[in-house]
């Protein structure tokens, strides 16, 4: 339980303010809440569900800390590039 905790919380805070909540807001003023709020859960489920299957296989495969530090890198370079606007 300890776990899924850090997980929501970590999630939760990230998720906090960002393009996909504008986009819901976006989508909750033209289609009203729930519709909007129906089509953000089943498309975040999605994605996090790809995410946790390819987490999983990667875990299995390779080292966490390399994965750590692969992961951190790859954000690194997202934002420079988009501080840059090339992304």
């Amino acid at each position: 339980m300890k776990e899924i905790l850090i997980v929501f919380v970590a999630i939760f805070l990230a998720e906090l303010g960002d393009k996909t909540q504008l986009a819901t807001l976006a989508f909750a003023s033209k289609y009203g809440w729930a519709k909007a709020f129906l089509g953000s859960i089943v498309a975040l489920a999605l994605v996090n569900l790809l995410g946790a299957l390819i987490g999983d296989k990667l875990g299995a495969a390779l080292p966490t800390e390399l994965i750590q530090k692969l992961s951190g890198a790859v954000f690194v370079i997202v934002g420079i590039l988009m501080l840059f606007g090339k992304f």
